[in-house]
C-alpha cells in the first residue's frame, strides 16, 4: 500500500477544502500513487484518471459538489473522483462483482450527478442541469469535463450548439489529453488565459461590443477585429467562440497555478452564458510505464506496480477479436474492395490487425459511429465492401443510420459487432444486449451469431459475398472454445441452420455461444432419460423455417437459447410456429434470453447465472416445464 499521510485525511471533498494551496501538489502525488496501486489489484481504466489528477483537486478544492453538479464525460476518467468523494474505502473493488462500477454511476454516491460509459454526453447533460437550475432560481454552478476523444463525436457539438445560443452558465472544461487542438502550452499562453478569464478583460470585452455598435462599418470592423486579436493570441478558440462559448485557453492542466486561478475567476464571473475552459493534460501523467506506452494505459489488466507488466491470460486460445481481423485481413489480401470502418477502437475491435497490412483501407472515424455507418454506406454504393466493426453497445449509438441509411436503401455493409452478450467488468452500459433484436426487426438484413471462433470465420467468409443486403455477424469479448479454424474458402448457406446432435424428447435452440452450454445441459438431461436435439440455429434473420418447424413436430419441447433480450431471436420463432399453427398440437414451447434488467458488472460466468443462460439454469427450466412438478421430485 502507498504512503499517502495528506490523502488518509480526505475523505470527502469538504475535507479537501480544508488544505492549504500550496499541499494541493502533495496531494496530488499520493492520489497518484493511490491510483496506480488500487488499479494494479482491479485492472481498468488508468491513463485516462492519470491524466486528470489534477484538475480533480483542482474542481473540488474551489467548488461547493455536490451542490455545484460535477460531469464526468465517459465516466473512466473518475476514477480519481471516486477516491475523493468518499468511496477510496471500496476503490479496490472497482469493475468487481458487488464493487465500485468502472464509471459514474448515479445510485452509487451523490457525487455522480449523472451516469456515464458512453462518450460525448456531459455538455447535453450538463446544460439539462443548467436550465433546471435557472427554472428553479438557483444559482449553483455546472461543470462539465470532455475529453480523451469525446470531442469527435457529434453530439459534443450538437449539445454546445445549443448552450452557445442559451444564457444559462454552464462550464465546460475540454481535457485535451491527446487531440492536438492546439499547440503545447507556453508561457504566454497560459498568461493571457488567466487574463482573459479575469473580470477585467471580461468587463472590456464586453465595452468593445458595446461601443462598436455606436461606430459606422470600418470602424467597428477594427474595433471587432482588435479584440478578436487579443483573444487568439490565448491560443485561438475561433471555433468555440463562434458556437456562443466564452473561450479561455490553453492552460495547463497539472499546474495548480495556472488551474486554479482560471477557474476561481469563471466560478465568479458575472458573465451570463457558457465557458469553455480549454486544459491541456498528458494521459498516463506521473507513472512511468503509461508514459511510455502507446495507448497510454488507456485499459490495463492487473499489473506489477514496479515494473509496469500487465498480467497476460494463460489462455492458448484464441480471441475472437484476433479471429476477426485476421480472416478480414486474409480475405482483403484476394479482395481489394473489402475497407475497414471503425469508431475509435482500432484494437478493441481486432481492425488494428487489419490496418497494420492495409492502412490505406482502414479508417478510424473517432468517437462518430452515426458518421461511421453513414460513412461505410456511402462507401458501398460505390462498390466497396465496408466492414463497420463496432461494439454492440456502441452501435446503438447509430441505429436511425442503421434503419435510414442502410437497411431502407439495401446497401451491403458488412456489421461486425464485436462485445455480444454479457461483457464482465466493464457491467451493464457495455453489454451486447440488444443488437439481436434491433437488428433482426428490420427488413433486408441478414444477422448471424457465432457459436465459436469456426463460426466466426464462416460468418465473416459468407458475408464477403452477400452483396445486395445489409448484414451483421455477432461475437462475444474473450476467447474462443480452441478447436480448428476452417479455410476462408468455406461459407454457409444464408439462413440455414445445423443440427449439433439429434434426440427425440427435446430440441434446444441455440443462437451465439451458450452452445457450449446447451451441449452440458443436454448430458445431463439425458441422464435424467430425456434424449435432446441441439441446434445451432446459426441465422436470426431469415430463420430456417424448415429446420425449426420440423423440430418443433418431431418434438415434445422446444425451447430457444440467445444472449439477447426479449424481442430477439426466440420472438422471431414464437412467431413463425404460431403462424404455422404449431402451438395449436401441444407443443411446450420456451425461450430463454437475457432478463428484463441491466445485470451490475461481475465475472462473466456468473452473470450468466444471474441471467439464467447456464447449463443448469438451461438444464432446470427444461426440466420445469418437461415434467410436472411431482415428477421433479421423484427424478431429483
Amino acid at each position: 500500500m502507498p504512503n499517502t499521510p495528506l490523502l488518509d485525511t480526505i475523505h470527502y471533498p469538504a475535507d479537501l477544502r480544508k488544505l492549504e494551496k500550496k499541499q494541493l501538489t502533495q496531494l496530488a502525488l499520493e492520489l497518484r500513487e493511490e491510483l496506480v496501486d488500487a488499479v494494479s489489484f482491479t485492472g481498468g481504466h488508468l491513463g485516462a484518471g492519470l491524466g486528470v489528477v489534477e484538475l480533480t483537486i483542482a474542481i473540488h478544492y474551489l467548488f461547493n459538489t455536490p451542490d455545484d453538479r460535477l460531469i464526468w464525460d465517459v465516466g473512466h476518467q473518475a476514477y480519481p473522483h471516486k477516491i475523493l468523494t468518499g468511496r477510496r474505502n471500496k476503490i479496490r473493488t472497482l469493475r468487481q462483482g458487488g464493487g465500485l462500477s468502472g464509471f459514474t454511476k448515479r445510485a452509487e454516491s451523490q457525487y455522480d450527478p449523472f451516469g456515464a460509459a458512453h462518450s460525448s454526453t456531459s455538455i447535453s447533460a450538463g446544460l439539462g442541469m443548467a436550465v433546471a437550475r435557472d427554472l428553479e432560481g438557483k444559482n449553483n454552478s455546472i461543470i462539465s469535463v470532455i475529453g480523451d476523444g469525446a470531442m469527435s463525436a457529434g453530439m459534443a457539438y450538437e449539445a454546445m450548439n445549443n448552450a452557445g445560443a442559451m444564457d444559462s452558465r454552464l462550464i465546460v472544461i475540454l481535457n485535451d489529453n491527446d487531440m492536438s487542438i492546439a499547440p503545447p502550452v507556453g508561457a504566454m499562453s497560459s498568461y493571457l488565459a488567466k487574463l482573459l478569464s479575469g473580470k477585467k478583460y471580461i468587463g472590456f470585452r464586453n465595452f468593445f461590443k458595446k461601443i462598436s455598435d455606436k461606430f459606422p462599418g470600418k470602424l467597428k470592423q477594427r474595433i471587432g477585429q482588435a479584440e478578436e486579436y487579443l483573444r487568439g493570441m490565448a491560443v485561438g478558440g475561433t471555433l468555440f467562440e463562434e458556437m456562443g462559448f466564452f473561450y479561455v485557453g490553453s492552460v495547463d492542466g497539472h499546474s495548480f497555478d495556472q488551474l486554479l486561478p482560471v477557474l476561481e475567476n469563471v466560478k465568479n464571473s458575472t458573465h451570463e452564458g457558457p465557458f469553455l475552459i480549454h486544459a491541456i493534460t498528458q494521459k498516463g501523467k506521473g507513472y512511468q510505464p503509461a508514459e511510455d506506452s502507446k495507448d497510454k494505459y488507456h485499459g490495463v489488466t492487473k499489473f506489477n506496480v514496479a515494473t509496469g507488466e500487465q498480467s497476460k491470460s494463460s489462455s492458448n486460445k484464441p480471441s475472437y477479436t484476433n479471429v476477426f481481423g485476421e480472416t478480414l485481413a486474409a480475405h482483403a489480401q484476394q479482395d481489394n474492395k473489402i475497407v475497414a470502418v471503425t469508431g475509435a477502437m482500432p484494437s478493441g475491435t481486432g481492425i488494428n490487425i487489419f490496418q497494420k497490412q492495409f492502412p490505406k483501407r482502414t479508417f478510424d472515424v473517432g468517437i462518430a459511429e452515426q458518421h461511421a455507418v453513414t460513412f461505410a454506406a456511402g462507401l458501398a454504393t460505390e462498390g466497396y465492401k465496408p466492414y463497420a466493426a463496432i461494439y454492440s453497445t456502441f452501435l446503438q449509438r447509430a441505429y436511425d443510420q442503421v434503419v435510414h441509411d442502410v437497411a431502407i436503401q439495401s446497401l451491403p455493409v458488412r456489421f461486425a459487432i464485436d462485445r455480444a452478450g454479457l461483457v464482465g467488468a466493464d457491467g451493464p452500459t457495455h453489454a451486447g444486449s440488444f443488437d439481436i433484436t434491433y437488428l433482426a426487426t428490420l427488413p433486408n438484413f441478414v444477422v448471424m451469431a457465432a457459436s465459436d471462433e469456426a463460426e466466426l470465420v464462416r460468418m465473416i467468409n459468407t458475408s464477403v459475398d452477400i452483396n445486395d443486403r445489409p448484414c451483421a455477424f455477432r461475437y462475444p469479448r474473450g476467447n474462443g472454445i480452441g478447436i480448428e479454424l476452417p479455410s476462408i474458402d468455406e461459407k454457409l448457406k444464408i439462413g440455414k441452420g445445423r443440427v449439433v446432435q439429434e434426440g427425440t424428447n427435446v430440441c434446444i435452440l441455440s443462437l451465439g455461444t451458450r452452445l457450449e452450454e446447451c451441449k452440458i445441459a443436454a448430458k445431463e438431461l439425458k441422464n435424467k432419460g430425456i434424449s435432446t436435439t441441439i441446434v445451432d440455429a446459426r441465422f436470426a434473420k431469415p430463420l430456417d423455417e424448415e429446420l425449426i418447424i420440423r423440430c418443433a413436430r418431431e418434438h415434445e419441447m422446444l425451447i430457444t437459447i440467445e444472449e439477447g433480450s426479449i424481442g430477439g431471436f426466440g420472438s422471431h420463432v414464437a412467431n413463425l410456429l404460431a403462424e404455422k399453427g404449431i402451438f395449436d398440437k401441444g407443443l411446450k414451447f420456451r425461450s430463454l434470453m437475457l432478463p428484463d434488467v441491466f445485470i451490475d458488472q461481475d465475472t462473466p460466468e456468473k452473470m450468466y447465472d444471474v441471467a439464467g443462460l447456464n447449463a443448469k439454469q438451461i438444464k432446470e427450466k427444461i426440466l420445469d416445464v418437461f415434467f410436472s412438478k411431482e415428477a421433479i421430485k421423484i427424478i431429483k
